[in-house]
This record gives structure tokens, sequence and C-alpha cells, in this order.
């Protein structure tokens, strides 16, 4: 092996550890929501989280990006200790899948047809479609297909160039000595650790040791601490992660790291006594890369089997290592580990968002209430929401921001645009909340409130708000585009009731029959009124322009206006609903 084998290795591994990448994110981006949908099933049966685990990791090809995001579900408070430990274990088993694919390169046969298995042979042809579906065609997801394609070739090319630039090594007795070194249980649990821990990726890492595996030189007895040391090396990506996590997140990266110790140690310890009571023959045999496969996969389904009854110990010890305090730590609003997979980062802000909408129609609600009896338990509860989705809107509008630096789909990048531009008009909801509380003090403190028409035509009016605000807050939670075209023709209605009150208004004020402070009052709070139905209607709106990608709001609003029979026929419906039968008298 000379200089410019070893250029050929570096260059190998580069395309390998470049092609997993790339092939992973193509894998996250094309499972999308299945994706946020297999993690949002939290559940504490064992037997379900471990297969969520597994089905996860098969799907992105990483255990530690799995494990690091279990660990933002914790660190969020959206996923317990113990659901976490589940998909922990899954996770490792899932791992294996990669080293299954990477042995189809040594299959070895004269045979035609076993020969097309060989991925070799057919990585030509995929890395032509991957490059059809990425350049040609616009649809995203083709073009995740087409990633993905590109990624697998990348891989496979990658793995094949090192497996040729190390397989002159084969004649050299130094480097065979060095494999022999590995034979040492403790050295290769080192090592195997060591390399892993420095490309934090153990299905890399297992790769890596198939395309040595061509030289001969690795035998069984070696290959077999290395694999050992290679899982607790993956543990490396989720400590880092659960840095300046809560208790419960690091104890979720600590449950990852004693799993995969315990598990080195009972099955190392086990095979180094049958080892010496029965003195294997196959130990110094050399392995080749379906052998290191069926090592990786069999070391991983036997640390689960061992630990999967044992997931309350693991969870005492991860207590025992990181106790409670006696003040309970506040769970952060959006956890940036999860942005190692974006569409599931962008589900926790849907999560967030839609909080916010119902707190801000309970603060609505508790601020018309306010109108005709006041209550301090109400307005209290108004001030902190506002308060509170101030907050919220400053960190998801944040979140969000850096989010969209990442690699998202197309449908996942619209998904960030709807909550960008919504969060806004939640948060201002919440302002005029807290404005019709403000006009309601002064009404109450003057110890002057309005008379009981004036209160019942107030209610036709809230009540509508009220309607408007939930068929918005319901429109943004489902993405219903049909309960969205419904906002529109009721927000017409609440301006045409506030417009009729504020006319009433002024006939009053010519004729003196009410004072200037409670007409200034009551006029406050029909724009208050009339603004959160306008802020529905921005909401709605942007549902239904996000989806068609569109977004030119006054065209929308054009159309369905003077062309949408449909939209004719609701205004009318909500017009005989909410009716003004009287003369107000404030």
């Amino acid at each position: 092996m000379d200089f410019f084998d070893v250029l050929t290795l570096i260059g190998g591994l580069a395309l390998f550890l470049y092609g997993m990448s790339v092939m992973g994110d193509g894998l996250e981006q094309c499972a999308g929501d299945r994706l946020k949908t297999i993690l949002e099933r939290l559940t504490s049966n064992p037997l379900a989280g471990f297969l969520t685990g597994l089905g996860v990791t098969a799907v992105i090809q990483s255990s530690s990006a799995t494990t690091v995001m279990v660990v933002g579900f914790v660190n969020s408070g959206i996923m317990t200790l113990r659901q976490a430990i589940n998909i922990i274990m899954g996770a490792n088993v899932g791992t294996t899948v990669t080293a299954w694919i990477l042995s189809l390169s040594g299959i070895e046969s004269d045979s035609f047809f076993v020969q097309l298995l060989k991925p070799s042979s057919f990585t030509p042809i995929l890395a032509l479609i991957g490059v059809i579906f990425y350049v040609f065609l616009k649809d995203g997801k083709h073009r995740d297909v087409g990633t993905i394609l590109l990624g697998f070739a990348v891989l496979i090319t990658g793995m094949e160039t090192m497996s040729g630039a190390v397989s002159g090594l084969k004649d050299v007795p130094e480097f065979t000595n060095i494999l022999l070194l590995f034979s040492n249980p403790i050295l290769g649990v080192l090592v195997g650790a060591l390399l892993t821990a420095i490309i934090q990726s153990s299905s890399a890492s297992v790769g890596i040791l198939q395309a040595l595996s061509v030289t001969g030189a690795v035998t069984v007895g070696s290959a077999i601490p290395i694999i050992m040391g290679q899982n607790i090396g993956t543990t490396v990506t989720a400590l880092i992660s659960s840095i300046g996590a809560n208790r419960n997140a690091r104890r979720a990266a600590l449950v990852h790291l004693y799993f995969n110790i315990i598990g080195t140690v009972v099955c190392l310890t086990v095979y180094l006594a049958a080892d010496a009571i029965f003195q294997f023959s196959w130990t110094d045999l050399p392995v080749n890369q379906a052998g290191i496969a069926i090592i990786h996969t069999v070391f991983n389904v036997a640390c689960t089997l061992i630990m999967l009854p044992l997931a309350s110990l693991l969870e005492k010890l991860a207590y025992l290592t990181v106790p409670e305090e006696p003040v309970q730590e506040q769970q952060p609003l959006l956890d940036e580990r999860l942005m190692v997979t974006p569409s599931v980062a962008l589900s926790q802000c849907k999560r967030v968002s839609v909080d916010m909408a119902v707190q801000t129609r309970e603060a609505c609600e508790k601020a018309f209430a306010l109108v005709e009896t006041w209550n301090d338990n109400s307005a209290e509860m108004i001030q902190q929401t506002e308060a509170d989705l101030d907050a919220f809107e400053d960190a998801l509008g944040s979140y969000l921001v850096k989010l969209s630096g990442k690699s998202l789909s197309i449908g996942d990048s619209l998904e960030l645009n709807l909550l960008l531009h919504t969060a806004g008009d939640f948060e201002r909801i919440s302002d005029h909340a807290m404005s019709m509380l403000l006009s309601c003090r002064t009404l109450h403190q003057n110890d002057r409130p309005f008379s009981e028409d004036a209160r019942r035509e107030l209610r036709v009016v809230s009540d509508a708000v009220l309607e408007v605000l939930d068929l918005a807050i319901q429109a943004f939670n489902l993405t219903d585009l049909e309960t969205a075209g419904r906002v529109e023709p009721l927000e017409q209605n609440v301006d045409r009731l506030c417009g009729k009150l504020r006319e009433r208004h002024i006939m009053r004020l010519r004729e003196g029959v009410c004072s200037q402070r409670q007409g200034l009052i009551f006029t406050d709070l029909l724009s208050d009124l009339s603004r959160i139905s306008d802020h529905c209607s921005n909401i709605a709106v942007c549902i239904i322009e996000n989806r068609n990608a569109s977004y030119d709001t006054h065209r929308y609003l054009y159309e369905v206006k003077t062309q949408d029979s449909r939209y004719r026929e609701m205004y009318q419906e909500y017009a005989e609903k909410y009716r003004l039968n009287r003369e107000t008298k404030v």
C-alpha cells in the first residue's frame, strides 16, 4: 500500500461518510409527516416503544439521531424517561440495518443474477435515476427520492473505494499484526468506542470495519470487541446533546450510555467465559462483511433481550446518577436538539402555536365576560396570558428562523411559513383581549355600566367573534381548508355588526343620550372586537393561500367576495344567526 493508496482511502472514507449523511437526510425528508406521526405516538408499552425506536432508526439510518431526538423530547417534557428507555433500546437494533445493506457489496458468485445483487452492479442505475429525479423533476417528493438514491450511490462508491484501497494490505504482515492486537478484548472495545466517538456514527464505523474485512486480516475474535466498543462510542452524540438540558434529558442520555456499557460487559464476559471453556476454533478465522453484520445484529439483539426487562433498573440508575432537586426545573418551550430532525422540530413548533391559540381563546372569552361583570381572577389570567404569549411569539419566531436554515422538504417549508405568519396574529389577539380588560376596568371603576340593551348587543358581537376565533383555531390546528373558508363570511358580519353599533353610537352622542366617557369605552370595545376578527381572517386566508403556495391576500379576498356563491350563502347564514333587533341605549 503506497502513498496514493492512502489518498484513495481518505477519499473513499470521505465519500462514504458524506453519502451516509446525504442518504439519511433524504430518508428523513421523504419520511416527513410519517416520521412525525411515529414519534408522536408516545406510549409506555415497552414493546411499542421498542418498535418505534427500531422503525425510526431504520428509516433515518442513525441511532445517534434518534437518541438525540429522544433527549430533545424528554427535555421538552413531551416524553417520559421510561418511554425514552424503550425507544433507545429499539434504536440500537434499528441501526443494524445499515450493516446488512453494506454487506451486499461482499457477495461472491459467478452467477449473473447473484452478481446483480451487488451494489456495485445496480448503483450506477440508481445514481442515474437519482440525478434525473433531483435535477429534472421539481416535485419535492421526487427530489427527496433522488437525494436518497444519490446518497446511496455515493455511500457504496465510497465503500468500494475504501475496500479497493486497503485490499493490498492483506499481504502486509505489519497490518495483520496490528489487527491481531484488537483481539485483546479491552483494547478492541476501546478502539471501537474511540473511532465511533470521533465520527459519531456506529453505522459508519461498522462500515469502515466491513471495508477493512476485505483484507482478510479482521478475525471474528477481533471484530467482536470492536463492534461492542462501537456501540459504546455512539452514545457520545447523545451525551453531548444533553449538555445544558434539564435533568430528565441528561438521564435519558445516561440511559443510552448505561444500556450499552452494561450490555457490552455482560455479553463480552459471557463470550470470553464460553471461549475459555469451549475453546472456540472460529475466533481466529477471518470474517467477511456479512459476518460483521451478523455479529453486530446478534450483539444488539442480545443486549436488548437482556436489558428490556430491566428498564426500571436503568431508570433507577439514571436517577441515582442525576438525583432530583427540591426546586422543579422549568421545561423549555422549544428544544434546539430537535432540529437534528427538522420535521419533528416543526411538529413541536405546531404544538406551541396551537397552545398559543387555545390560551388566546380563553383570554378573549374572559375579556368578553368582563364587560358585564368585573372579576379580578379573570383580569389576572388575561394579563398573565398576554405576557406569556409575548414570550411565546419571540421564542417561536427565533426558533423558526433558525429552523428555516435547515434542509426542509417543500411540505415542511410551507408549514414553517404558515407558523411564522400566524404566530403574530395569535399574539395580537391576546393584545386586544388585554385592551378590552383595560376598557372594562375603566368602565366598572366609574360605576356606570352599560345598559342591558347595550350589553345584549355587545353579546351578539362577542358571540360572533368567539365563533370566528373558534373556526380560525380549528382550521389552523387541523389545516382544514373548508373550515378556513367559513371564517371570512363571519368576519365580514362582525364588521357589519360593529359598523351598525358605531352608527347608532354617533346618533346617541348627537342626541345626548349617552355620556362621552361611556361612548369612548363602547367604541374602543367595538374596535377590539373588530380587530380580533380581522386577525382571524388573516389566519384563515394564510392557511388557504399557504396550501396553494400563493400569498396574494388581496386578490384572494376580492375573488372570494365577488365570485364565490358559497361565500354569499355563508354570509347570509351568519347574518341571520347574528342579528341586531333593537336600538341600543348606552
